[in-house]
């Protein structure tokens, strides 16, 4: 009977240091892949950028030649954003000044790998209607980690090619994986025609799990 204990004592140690390893690696060893790949994302962004300045720019000395003396103005717009490359920024100041992801296009597993993802479809930067981004909340880099702390009023920053839009936190919930409803262009509302421009946040709930959804809402003030 004691070797038979001692035999099961030797093994739940043995599990629980396999688990201990296992969770270990979720959190810092897959944290590690993503940093390597935000570094270069945001490298990606920075070209991505300039190319969209150096563009608008010649658009602007090519209207203000040919447009002169009739008023005429030409704009150009951003390229749309590319299944699995960066998209854009984001920051949170609640978060710290060194908080700050680039956002790639699509919503993949292997997307979200390499950090929060924009849903295709939804609004862009500043535009009317709904941007919804998805992160991780454990692994990865666990880039929403935190929404829980989010309070209304809490800014979001999200950069792009045309500048910085601010948004601001209105609420949050926790909803079930199918509830789609949130990501409408006017969130909670399907159907509904949006006239404002809104930002969505979703990421696992509770931490370890995906059995839910924890849904942060903001909007341009």
């Amino acid at each position: 009977m004691r070797t038979l204990i001692r035999g099961l004592a030797e093994l739940t140690v043995t599990a629980g240091l396999v688990l201990a390893l296992l969770v270990a690696y979720l959190v810092w060893g897959t944290g590690g892949y993503t940093r390597q790949e935000q570094k270069s994302l945001n490298d990606e962004l920075e070209r991505q950028w300039q190319a969209e300045r150096t563009r608008a720019q010649a658009a602007r000395d090519r209207s203000t030649g040919a447009g002169a003396g009739t008023g005429a103005i030409r704009r150009t717009r951003a390229a749309a954003p590319v299944e699995g490359r960066a998209f854009a920024a984001i920051r949170v100041p609640r978060f710290g000044p060194s908080y700050r992801y680039a956002v790639v296009e699509g919503v993949t597993p292997a997307d979200l790998r390499r950090g929060p993802g924009h849903y295709p479809g939804t609004a862009g930067p500043g535009e009317v209607g709904n941007m919804v981004i998805s992160g991780h909340r454990t692994t990865y880099g666990a880039p929403f980690n935190r929404n829980d702390e989010l309070r209304a009023g809490d800014e979001i920053l999200i950069d792009s090619a045309a500048g910085t839009f601010a948004y601001r936190v209105t609420g949050r919930m926790v909803v079930r994986p199918n509830a789609t409803q949130v990501i409408a262009p006017v969130p909670l509302r399907p159907g509904v025609r949006p006239r404002e421009r809104a930002l969505t946040l979703t990421t696992c709930h509770p931490e370890f799990s995906a059995a839910y959804r924890l849904v942060v809402f903001a909007e341009m003030r």
